[in-house]
């Protein structure tokens, strides 16, 4: 990186994911709940557990001792500034957005939280302000803003790998998980879906 120091960088994503824990105790009563349900459902919320808690903080460490450049092998070295400049301001860009749209989806679900692809609670209502007046799986597309701003941030093809492997499992993901909303709100649910985009605004 050459726009932000990699030790400040290393640093934000630490303190953004500290962040991120803070607001889910408050407004959801946990941090970690444990994957249930079918086998594609406990590997999409694996999957996004181990890249947050996991992938992100070694990432974080790697860039804060300067050494993450040097022990990945799939680090891109683009010569040509403005594509690198251009790169490194959408990668963070999206990496701050991604974070702050997971913490305000988490904020409006508040105990209505739980893991991807779980069949709404009796006492669960259907949440459709906030972000989820513009996307119905705000969290989804938080993550995987997360996912591609790293990988552009640090011009890594393994991180690019995780951003496309994410969005394959939340793409199988979201008929589930839809179809169990369908099945709870009934016609509510399909008028919400004609008025919000799935992932990106206006887009369904």
């Amino acid at each position: 990186m050459h726009l932000l120091d990699q030790t400040i960088f290393g640093s934000a994503i630490l303190c953004l994911l500290g962040m991120l824990v803070i607001v889910k105790r408050v407004t959801t009563g946990s941090v970690l709940d444990k994957p249930k349900g079918r086998f594609l459902l406990q590997l999409v919320n694996i999957f996004n557990l181990f890249f947050l808690l996991i992938v992100n903080p070694v990432a974080a460490i790697l860039l804060i001792m300067r050494r993450l450049e040097t022990l990945d092998p799939s680090h891109i070295a683009i010569q040509v500034p403005w594509i690198l400049t251009l790169l490194e301001v959408v990668g963070l860009l999206l990496y701050a957005i991604g974070f702050f749209l997971m913490a305000w989806a988490l904020i409006r679900l508040g105990h209505n939280y739980q893991l991807g692809g779980g069949t709404p609670r009796p006492g669960d209502k259907m949440v459709m302000d906030g972000p989820y007046r513009l996307v119905r799986h705000p969290m989804y597309t938080a993550a995987l803003s997360i996912s591609l701003g790293l990988a552009c941030a640090i011009q890594s093809w393994i991180f690019f790998c995780v951003f496309c492997a994410y969005l394959v499992l939340i793409l199988f993901l979201i008929p589930i998980e839809e179809e169990e909303l369908q099945k709870a709100y009934g016609s509510e649910y399909l008028t919400y879906q004609h008025k919000a985009g799935k992932l990106v605004p206006f887009i369904n």
